[in-house]
């Protein structure tokens, strides 16, 4: 069984208190969002959770993002992470 804590950025920060507690209690931290890897705001929120919870993490933190690529008007399904890609990085999270 996976116990998963889900914070929509829309919602409230994530780098507020939730998202350290939710990180310090499950040892992991995947973020998922539609900008490029390469500096995205995925990389900002990585960055910050690694600063404060370092010593908690039980695996690295994943990004799950749109291509390094500009952002294709009609191939948009194709460039969005997918849910797949999601399951794939979460699982693999929990895997290592």
């Amino acid at each position: 069984m996976v116990y998963m804590y889900i914070q929509p950025i829309s919602h409230a920060s994530p780098l507020s208190s939730h998202t350290e507690e939710s990180v310090n209690k499950t040892g992991r931290l995947v973020v998922a969002h539609e900008a490029p890897l390469t500096s995205g705001f995925g990389a900002e929120v990585v960055a910050s959770i690694t600063q404060r919870c370092f010593l908690r993490l039980e695996a690295p933190p994943v990004r799950v993002t749109g291509y390094d690529t500009p952002f294709p008007l009609v191939g948009e399904p194709l460039y969005l992470p997918s849910v797949q890609r999601v399951k794939d990085a979460v699982v693999g999270c929990m895997q290592y």
